[in-house]
């Protein structure tokens, strides 16, 4: 607690946003890793049986296999299986259009992750300008009592700001690398899986 008191001490006001941004980008990435838990976003297991049996025309058996499975690639291969039988494009429309809402559920609150992500360093270096300016006035009212530590410790306080944003600003860009690379495989399985079934023998 006295650690991070000496922190906001020396950092002033931005060392504070930045833990609360820090806060929130920790809040976020355990939100968003529960929600692709609870959905077994990395399950695909059912994808292959389940299409491989609507072809071969078990159809109440391919539907009964992606029914109630909380993965967004199952909510789209039921959803072009339950369309069967409508025309083409409405079909194709009401899968993109699925698709797209799963998607976006994914996506979710990701915007506020990479606000952090880029904001951070900015308000690190903003953090080291103000602490900057405010050395070289104290150093300018010493006259000629110029004290070299004086200098050097008001430098070390506003590079505190620059090093925190970073710190900061890293394991968010990590963390929104990763959701976003996982959701780019979520699309490509439902891109696979649509076209699969869309354009099947027996479709």
């Amino acid at each position: 607690m006295q650690r991070l008191s000496f922190l906001i001490d020396a950092g002033g006001p931005v060392i504070l946003v930045l833990i609360l941004l820090s806060i929130l980008s920790l809040t976020i990435a355990l939100v968003k890793l529960w929600q692709f838990v609870r959905l077994r976003v990395g399950d695909v297991q059912f994808v292959n049986p389940s299409i491989n049996l609507w072809i071969r025309g078990r159809h109440d058996e391919a539907i009964a296999m992606v029914d109630g499975h909380p993965s967004p690639v199952a909510r789209v291969i039921e959803c072009a299986m339950n369309s069967h039988g409508r025309s083409p494009e409405a079909r194709s429309a009401e899968v993109a259009r699925v698709a797209s809402e799963e998607l976006e559920g994914l996506r979710a609150f990701l915007r506020p992750l990479e606000v952090v992500a880029y904001l951070s360093p900015l308000l690190g270096l903003l953090g080291t300008v103000i602490g900057m300016i405010r050395a070289f006035r104290e150093l300018e009212q010493a006259g000629a009592r110029i004290d070299p530590s004086l200098l050097s410790g008001g430098i070390w306080e506003a590079l505190l700001t620059t090093a925190a944003g970073l710190i900061v600003a890293i394991p968010a860009v990590i963390i929104l690398q990763w959701f976003d690379r996982r959701i780019e495989r979520v699309s490509h399985r439902m891109r696979d899986a649509a076209t699969r079934l869309l354009y099947a023998p027996d479709a």
